[in-house]
């Protein structure tokens, strides 16, 4: 049984207390496929780190992507008490338990304040990347479902958005 964390939009905030390592992954990523077992012998020394191991699917939550800027895979972030730093060391057990053992995480500058995934931006950005989704899966029923060609399904895309321009406009 796994000890990592599953971390999604409903209960993202669980990073906000105490000390975490969290890992932004995607199924089919071949740098977060050769990291998974190591990230899974890390969770299993959780324990005695005093630490949480989590991890979260990018392609499951994009919100999540968003709220945290992940532009790389894998991506992994400490938090201690809701502040967050980037993790740029070495992807190995020894490394990850030495940054955590040794508080090596001291020396990293924490992730700006209108950059931290609980800011009112960062919020913003996660409702952007949820739009996005939206969008994506309203263009794949139209095109895909309804069989309505690509080009018309753009169409109907800009008309919305201009009609919501001149409806926000008034």
């Amino acid at each position: 049984r796994s000890r990592v964390q599953v971390l999604g939009g409903s209960n993202w905030s669980l990073v906000l207390q105490g000390q975490w390592m969290l890992e932004f992954y995607a199924p089919w990523c071949p740098a977060c496929q050769q990291i998974e077992l190591i990230w899974e012998s890390f969770a299993k020394e959780s324990k005695h780190l005093d630490i949480t191991v989590g991890k979260v699917d990018v392609t499951q939550e994009p919100g999540l992507s968003g709220r945290f800027f992940v532009t790389t895979l894998p991506t992994i972030y400490h938090a201690n008490d809701g502040v967050f730093r980037r993790y740029r060391g070495s992807r190995t057990l020894e490394d990850l338990q030495g940054y955590v053992l040794e508080r090596k995480w001291q020396a990293v500058e924490p992730v700006a304040g209108w950059k931290s995934p609980s800011s009112i931006m960062m919020h913003g950005m996660a409702g952007l990347f949820h739009l996005s989704g939206w969008i994506r899966q309203i263009h794949s029923y139209l095109t895909g479902t309804l069989g309505i060609h690509v080009w018309i399904s753009y169409a109907i895309f800009i008309l919305a958005t201009l009609l919501i321009g001149l409806f926000l406009g008034l």
